[in-house]
């Protein structure tokens, strides 16, 4: 595991696993322990950076420069004992921003778990 120079404003440090890039050493082993968890066929159909559309009861909710808003999750795969697809978030630090989105991802019926 190679661990870079640059730290973010919340002291997490870029970190490269087996030739992959993550925002910070927690988020690159939960990377691993997913990876362990699929080899041994607990889970299937693991994706990073999993983008989710934040839809509101009128349609899609727009930022102020009218973007569609997005929750960006750090994990998804499908539990193979409950069919169910799981969201994750490695956070250290949970922004006011995020906690929002996270908010209205619930609200859709998205629960995002933070590890």
């Amino acid at each position: 595991m190679k661990v870079g120079r640059r730290k973010n404003k919340f002291s997490a440090l870029r970190t490269t696993l087996h030739g992959v890039q993550f925002d910070s050493k927690r988020e690159a082993m939960r990377w691993a322990q997913l990876c362990l968890l699929e080899k041994a066929g607990e889970i299937a159909d693991l994706r990073r950076q999993v983008v989710l559309e934040l839809e509101g009861r009128d349609g899609p909710l727009l930022t102020r420069t009218g973007r569609r808003m997005r929750l960006t999750v750090d994990f998804a795969y499908t539990d193979l004992r409950t069919g169910r697809t799981i969201y994750e978030d490695a956070k250290g630090v949970p922004t006011r921003d995020y906690e929002v989105r996270r908010a209205v991802a619930a609200a859709q019926g998205i629960e995002v778990i933070e590890v």
